[in-house]
């Protein structure tokens, strides 16, 4: 068997090969090759498994991303996808010849980390990637969607919603989600190429939808929801992006307050949103499918963690242990006035690791004593998980909601 990386000429084969791994058919592009998930693709960064005989077996590819850390540190960050094996040739070998690939391509091009969704949680930790943000549905019935009044003394909402098709409005979505993304961690770019070619799901893709236009008190977008009602009279809103939260608050309440819906599903909401909180009946917001999202891999643990902001100031020993690498490190993290050092030392370890117990733990989004009553983060001392909780803390849940 044969790892190699694709051109552009691979394009028809990847695609074949890709498809033919999970039993689908591709669905037919615009006129312009566009409108479909895989016109974003960046073939120079992919991998395609061959038989000795020249026969394409597996495939896998990355996008190239921007990463927003605890900070809002904006970082390269591959973002791992199209990975498929065919049927005849699964439990072989062939998907851990592809990530040892792709891993060490991703080292050759400078890169400290890469991101992927986990179609199976059980399959990428055995390459190092953990779990590092988390996303929930919150559904809520249209009779119960009444808000409450703010405690706090809130002064008014001040700004508009606008109502526009998404054909309308392609270019505010694409400015108001970069804006959002440069300072939520977790969140990750959506390159042009993915606006101009519709990739993707809505409201990237020229799916039809209806898009809700928050507007400042100065005119400017801070916000929009996509979103569109289907049978039996239930609103689904793709995404809210918000860069405050008095236009996710204005936008929310446009959405609880439509005509003939039933109910409003919010797909994508982070841990601990302030949405149920808002409403005048707590009870009515019920969360489901609460899954993780994106997973994150270390492959320069000094490079990342003196990439990211931090918000205690500590020091923490750690051994880092990478099985799929084979690599083995004890690092000192040194943490002053939201900058860190990491070097290597041979002091005594606070804390024992897998490199996929560092990842989940990067952004914010797990706190490593979750890990350590869990069993798999080995603290040698009583204090240690408590110090690591404090300074791994991001200045809000890390949250991603594109998909890729």
């Amino acid at each position: 068997m044969e790892i190699r990386s694709t051109s552009q000429e691979d394009h028809g084969v990847f695609l074949d090969t890709l498809f033919a791994a999970f039993g689908r058919f591709p669905q037919t592009p615009a006129e312009d090759g566009g409108g479909v998930w895989w016109s974003a693709l960046e073939l120079d960064r992919g991998v395609l498994a061959e038989t000795a005989d020249g026969r394409p077996v597996g495939t896998a590819i990355a996008y190239s991303f921007e990463l927003t850390l605890p900070g809002g540190i904006v970082v390269p960050a591959p973002g791992v996808s199209g990975v498929g094996v065919l049927p005849s040739h699964r439990r072989q070998g062939v998907l851990t010849a592809m990530m040892r690939h792709q891993l060490d391509d991703f080292r050759a091009r400078g890169e400290f980390l890469a991101v992927l969704l986990a179609s199976e949680a059980g399959i990428y930790g055995r390459f190092g990637y953990g779990p590092a943000t988390y996303t929930g549905r919150l559904t809520v019935p249209r009779h119960q969607g009444a808000f409450a009044a703010p405690r706090a003394g809130a002064a008014a909402e001040p700004g508009s919603v606008e109502l526009l098709r998404r054909a309308e409005c392609v270019g505010i979505l694409e400015d108001v989600y970069d804006r959002y993304r440069r300072a939520q961690p977790g969140a990750v770019s959506r390159p042009p190429r993915w606006w101009a070619r519709g990739a993707g799901h809505a409201p990237i893709a020229p799916t039809p939808r209806y898009v809700a236009v928050h507007r400042d008190a100065d005119g400017v977008p801070d916000g929009y929801a996509s979103y569109s009602v289907g049978d039996p009279d239930i609103l689904t809103v793709d995404e809210i992006i918000a860069t405050d939260d008095v236009a996710f608050t204005a936008l929310a309440k446009y959405l609880l307050g439509h005509d003939l819906v039933s109910q409003v599903v919010f797909k994508h909401v982070p841990p601990d949103h302030p949405l149920r909180w808002q409403l005048a009946d707590f009870d009515a917001g019920q969360v489901t499918n609460h899954t993780e999202w994106l997973w994150v891999r270390l492959l320069d643990v000094p490079r990342a963690l003196t990439s990211r902001g931090w918000f205690a100031d500590g020091e923490l020993v750690l051994d880092v242990d990478d099985p799929f690498l084979g690599e083995r490190a004890r690092h000192l993290l040194t943490v002053r006035d939201g900058k860190a050092e990491c070097v290597p030392t041979d002091r005594e370890p606070d804390l024992t690791l897998d490199v996929r117990d560092l990842g989940a733990v990067y952004l914010g989004g797990t706190a490593p004593s979750t890990l350590v009553r869990a069993g798999h983060v080995r603290a040698h001392h009583p204090g240690a998980a408590a110090l690591a909780d404090a300074l791994f803390r991001a200045e809000r849940p890390p949250h991603c909601l594109h998909w890729f």
